[in-house]
């Protein structure tokens, strides 16, 4: 995640101008800070949730190179293929509404400990899959965990994390997916070359390791300080944010802050509704907006091309002449560490360049990418040049660089950042949703079309990134050096759910806490 930068622009661009004034003047490095060393080794436990994701995309790609799996399994038609791929966001997209309520109700580490469970289960019941029935029933098994991890898990980094790091944090999260790809993709490159059945059984058992040692250490995370006040519950807020964000000083101006902002934020929002449902995200403009902008993110996060390489990579190579199960894995392998480097690489950037700069350039250069990829591959389909396959190989890398460069740290963390803590639960519910019914109809079209127009079905994806872009000039705002709490003032207005009242108590409340004490102090 980096230092802790000690000058002041660093810290506004991270944490706003309010926040910054609070934090400590020089302070150490993150990782000799005890309190946040702590923190963040915690806040490691939810942040590798989306591995688990990574992992079965990854581990999906190399077993289709495997020909013992294509055997045992009968050679798999595309739509059978497409099936086992599908179940896998079917399950997901059934219980992430489960995962909504349950983590608004009971906090958002108890829908985790299930989510753990089931993965656990699920990788048992694939390792040890008898038939194409019972590998498709272990499938939706660990989409369906995987929503009861996938959801909170964002949300409570979101709402745990130091001011300082929210942005950075927030936006690793979806990294990891590709720690979970690496782990996959060199897992099944390395069983390969045991030509037996464990060559697929092996990487499928070792889906639920990940899980195993989350829920052994899900016990030390706690649980977040924003849900804990929204249940009445502010002692324990101000305990886990004193000993998190201030190394035990429960009279910290910073803590003090924070708690005040969070309870004025939760407050206002109740006085306009006292029970939030989903119609309560599409009542006024502003929520309208922050929904069509989740829904977009989610939707293209699958429908921006990527699907086709996360989960059908040896259909892809097929098509430009590269066919042997050793070079196919091996390229998956690389592109998963191709991917881990490009997604850090950017999460640790966002704060200074700004989410929409950021999308907007990504996205531009996706859209070059495709157009490129398209056009050489159909010159493949015509002159099988060697040369020209190895063309369209380095553009999916450069297409990677760019949605690695936006996705991967704003798939989840835009949309959290966006609602108000009382609906942001079933906003990214709503984003989950849409991207899982987006990635369930390409899992069942992309097999099939691929096999049967080839390169021409890359010119949908061209027409839909074009769209993408617009969408993005004309509708994403810029959240950068903004809290939480502040966010809702870009959509809502000053004095609106962030309301002018409770930040001038907040400045009151600021000034009272301070006396006394050296704001440069270390928290």
């Amino acid at each position: 995640m980096g230092p802790i930068t000690s000058g002041s622009k660093a810290k506004k661009l991270a944490a706003g101008p309010e926040l910054a004034a609070l934090l400590p003047q020089d302070p150490k490095p993150w990782y000799l800070t005890r309190h946040l060393l702590m923190l963040n080794l915690v806040l490691m436990v939810p942040l590798f949730s989306t591995a688990s994701i990574g992992y079965d995309g990854s581990m999906m790609n190399g077993l289709q190179s495997l020909l013992i799996w294509r055997a045992y399994f009968k050679h798999p038609t595309a739509s059978i293929l497409g099936t086992m791929n599908a179940v896998y966001p079917i399950g997901k997209f059934f219980g992430v509404f489960f995962t909504a309520w349950m983590g608004d109700r009971y906090g958002r580490k108890l829908p985790m400990c299930i989510g753990f469970l089931l993965l656990i289960l699920g990788a048992g019941l694939q390792g040890g899959a008898k038939n194409v029935a019972m590998f498709i029933i272990a499938r939706l098994i660990l989409g369906f965990g995987t929503a009861f991890v996938a959801q909170p898990s964002p949300i409570l980094i979101a709402e745990l994390a130091y001011p300082l790091h929210r942005g950075r944090i927030t936006a690793i999260y979806y990294s990891t997916y590709y720690v979970g790809g690496i782990i996959a993709a060199w897992g099944t490159y390395g069983t390969s070359h045991l030509h037996t059945q464990y060559s697929w059984r092996i990487p499928s058992y070792i889906q639920g390791a990940l899980p195993v040692i989350q829920l052994l250490f899900l016990y030390f995370v706690p649980e977040s300080p924003r849900w804990l006040i929204a249940k009445g519950r502010h002692a324990e807020a101000h305990a886990i944010l004193s000993k998190y964000h201030a190394g035990g000083d429960t009279a910290s101006p910073l803590v003090a802050f924070e708690l005040a902002e969070m309870e004025g934020s939760i407050q206002t929002e109740r006085t306009v509704t006292s029970e939030t449902n989903y119609l309560d995200l599409f009542r006024t403009a502003p929520n309208r907006r922050r929904t069509l902008i989740a829904m977009i993110v989610g939707f293209y996060g699958t429908w921006s091309g990527i699907a086709i390489i996360a989960y059908y990579l040896t259909l892809v190579l097929d098509t430009i002449g590269i066919t042997d199960t050793s070079s196919q894995v091996l390229i998956n392998g690389l592109t998963q560490v191709f991917n881990l480097l490009m997604s850090i690489t950017s999460a640790l950037l966002i704060d200074r360049i700004g989410r929409r700069p950021l999308w907007l350039v990504a996205v531009a250069g996706m859209l070059c990418s495709y157009i490129a990829w398209t056009a050489l591959s159909a010159s493949f389909a015509h002159t099988h040049d060697a040369a020209t396959g190895r063309a369209v190989l380095g553009f999916i890398f450069l297409y990677k660089l760019f949605y690695d460069g936006s996705f991967s740290p704003m798939l989840l963390a835009y949309p959290i950042e966006i609602f108000p803590y009382t609906l942001r639960g079933r906003g990214v519910t709503v984003s989950i949703a849409t991207n899982q019914v987006a990635l369930i109809v390409s899992q069942f079209v992309n097999p099939v079309a691929l096999t049967r127009i080839g390169w021409r079905y890359y010119i949908v994806f061209c027409v839909l990134l074009a769209v993408f872009w617009g969408l993005v000039w004309f509708l994403f705002p810029e959240t950068k050096g903004r809290s939480l709490e502040e966010i809702a003032e870009v959509f809502d207005g000053r004095g609106i759910s962030v309301g002018s009242w409770r930040r001038t108590g907040m400045r009151r409340r600021r000034r009272r806490v301070g006396r006394g004490w050296s704001l440069g102090r270390r928290l």
